[in-house]
């Protein structure tokens, strides 16, 4: 009963601001945006409307006028399915999983192709209703909320702690982030693509320190449609596709940032989610040609690269700083510019890791494209990586 899965097509559209404030009288509507990246989506697939039997939406966020969004949407495309339609909400993980469980409706049987697919909106909201939000969404009403703990604060704590114990400077660090602004630079779908220096982030403001402003992701919406098949499929289609070849999964048991002494910047969920990624794709993490990782600072991409074997231990800020990570470099790392400069519209933006790697192992990336590029590995996280979900994917052509 169990098939292989591939992705076959890909849309989205520019993170940045689309959502509109309730007093305008010119609305921007979700469903609107949606259908239109479903449309395109199918049409870069190859395959007919009829054919979709799954989808499977990311929770909108509560600003998101439409409720029920599901299966609103499906009333607006006039589809009908045999397979699933459904949202899935995991927080920051949510459009890993959407990915994940519509991967699933193909194994199983229940479709040949399905749609993992999903909008955020958040832009038009006000900074101190978000963060009221965010904060009782991620933390503990006994342990964080009743502190004011943020998540920023949580990677603010691994980098003092990183920077403590492997020597790691801040100038390493921005490294980080100057990397993927340059990478954004290259990206239409970025949400910042100015080219930024050293100096430019390491003299911006203090969010949490050792961060600044530029070691944390924007606010933003965002909105992606990926089309999965059956291998059998992708393959009569005739056209390249990518194939998922490795899933794993971990959770450590705790929420956010344990309570209980731990190696906080261990990261020991993708650590083990990556190891059964790995062995089910039948590779080493050596064999990976780029990874887009769910990385909200400049921090977590050094701990999540070195957790899931990219780089070695304590070497991940060294790495980024002397190019390792940078399109030309051994591994390249969010060729798409990362969550710091492509941006996070935080329920969908798995599933902009997702389109990236559709296009690099297509080879339709562009100035961005990785040379011969055939393994991918994408990273999806609970808060601080308490939880990871790791896809291993291959070009196919």
């Amino acid at each position: 009963m169990t098939k292989a899965v591939a992705i076959i097509g890909a849309s989205a559209i520019p993170v940045g601001r689309h959502q509109t404030a309730d007093e305008e009288a010119l609305q921007v509507l979700e469903h609107e945006i949606m259908t239109r990246l479903v449309v395109e989506a199918v049409r870069d697939a190859g395959v007919d409307k009829q054919d979709i039997q799954s989808l499977v939406f990311t929770l909108p966020r509560p600003y998101t006028r439409q409720k029920y969004f599901h299966t609103f949407l499906m009333g607006q495309l006039r589809l009908s399915c045999r397979g699933n339609v459904m949202e899935v909400m995991g927080n920051g993980m949510t459009a890993a999983l959407a990915f994940d469980q519509a991967c699933n409706d193909i194994m199983l049987g229940r479709a040949e192709v399905s749609l993992a697919l999903g909008i955020n909106m958040e832009s038009a909201v006000s900074a101190a209703e978000h963060m009221m939000s965010s904060m009782r969404t991620t933390g503990d009403v006994d342990f964080h909320t009743s502190a004011g703990f943020t998540p920023i604060a949580w990677y603010a704590m691994d980098a003092m702690r990183y920077m403590h114990e492997h020597g790691a400077t801040r100038e390493q660090l921005a490294a980080v982030a100057v990397k993927n602004r340059h990478h954004a630079s290259l990206n239409p779908l970025a949400q910042f693509r100015k080219p930024i220096t050293l100096q430019d982030v390491v003299g911006q403001r203090p969010i949490v320190e050792p961060l600044g402003l530029y070691d944390v992701p924007p606010r933003g919406d965002g909105a992606a449609c990926l089309v999965l098949a059956s291998e059998e499929v992708a393959r009569e289609l005739g056209r390249p596709y990518v194939l998922v070849r490795g899933r794993g999964f971990c959770h450590d048991g705790t929420h956010q940032i344990s309570d209980i002494p731990n190696d906080m910047i261990a990261f020991t969920s993708a650590q083990q989610a990556a190891q059964t990624a790995y062995e089910q794709a039948g590779i080493r993490p050596a064999d990976i040609d780029v990874a887009e990782l769910y990385a909200p600072c400049t921090i977590v991409e050094v701990l999540v690269s070195e957790a899931i074997g990219l780089v070695p231990k304590g070497q991940g800020a060294r790495a980024a700083s002397e190019g390792e990570t940078r399109l030309g470099g051994r591994i390249p790392v969010s060729t798409s510019g990362g969550l710091t400069s492509r941006g996070h519209p935080a329920y969908v933006t798995s599933l902009y890791n997702y389109v990236e790697l559709a296009e690099q192992l297509r080879g339709r990336a562009g100035e961005r494209q990785v040379r011969n590029a055939r393994f991918g590995l994408a990273t999806g996280e609970l808060g601080n990586y308490n939880a990871a979900l790791i896809h291993v994917l291959e070009a196919k052509a």
